[in-house]
C-alpha cells in the first residue's frame, strides 16, 4: 500500500512528538541538577527595564513598540535632579511606584524604537542634571494623572468559621447519601455501571 505524502507529514510529526515525549522522560529530570536559585537582578547596575512584545507566526504591527521603565531613585542622581527628572517625564512619572515608563513604535524595528527611548532617557537625565537652565522648582509635581488604587482587605465577617465548615461537611455528607440512595433505588442512574 502507497503512503501519501500527508500520510508521511502526518508520521514525521508523530515522530517528532515521540521524541520530545523520550527527552521529557529522560533528559529533563536531569536537567533539575543544573537548577540554580533565582537571584534578581541588582537594579544599581541595570536600572532601565526594557519590555518586547512579540508575535510568532505573522507580522503583527504592535511588535515594533519597547517599553522601558525604571525607578528614578535607581539612576543615583541629587535630590534636585531627581525632582526635575519628575517634572520633565510629566505623565510618564508614576508618584504610586516611583517609576517613570516610556514606549514608542514610532519606528519599523524594535530596535530603532529602544535606540530613540534610550536617547530619550539620556537627554532626560542630561536635562535634570544640567544647572544652568531651569530647575522648575516653581513647579509643583503633577500627580494628576496617577491615582494610587484602592486596596480592599477581605472582610473579616466573610471568613470560613468552624462552625460553617462543619455545617457545609454535613450538608455534603446529606448531599452524598441522597444521591448513593438514589443510585441504590434505581441503578439505571449509576455512569459507571451503565459504561
Amino acid at each position: 500500500a502507497e503512503v501519501s505524502s500527508t500520510g508521511y507529514a502526518e508520521l514525521e510529526q508523530h515522530q517528532e512528538v515521540r521524541e520530545l515525549m523520550r527527552l521529557a522522560a529522560w533528559e529533563m529530570p536531569l536537567l533539575g541538577r543544573l537548577a540554580k536559585p533565582f537571584v534578581p537582578p541588582k537594579t544599581d547596575k541595570r536600572p532601565l527595564r526594557w519590555r518586547y512584545t512579540t508575535y510568532f507566526g505573522d507580522p503583527h504591527p504592535a511588535s515594533r513598540k519597547v517599553v522601558v521603565e525604571f525607578r528614578v531613585h535607581d539612576l543615583k542622581l541629587e535630590p534636585k535632579a531627581a525632582l526635575k527628572l519628575k517634572k520633565l517625564a510629566g505623565v510618564r512619572y508614576n508618584s504610586g511606584t516611583k517609576s517613570v515608563r516610556m514606549s514608542s513604535d514610532s519606528f519599523d524595528t524594535q530596535a530603532r524604537n529602544k535606540r530613540f527611548l534610550a536617547t530619550a532617557i539620556e537627554n532626560l537625565i542630561r536635562e535634570a542634571n544640567d544647572t544652568t537652565t531651569d530647575s522648575f522648582e516653581d513647579i509643583a509635581l503633577d500627580r494628576r494623572h496617577s491615582k494610587p488604587k484602592p486596596q480592599y482587605n477581605f472582610p473579616h465577617s466573610w471568613k470560613m468559621t468552624e462552625e460553617r465548615r462543619a455545617q457545609l461537611e454535613t450538608k455534603r455528607l446529606r448531599e452524598a447519601a441522597y444521591s448513593a440512595r438514589r443510585i441504590e433505588q434505581n441503578p439505571d442512574t449509576d455512569g459507571l455501571r451503565l459504561i
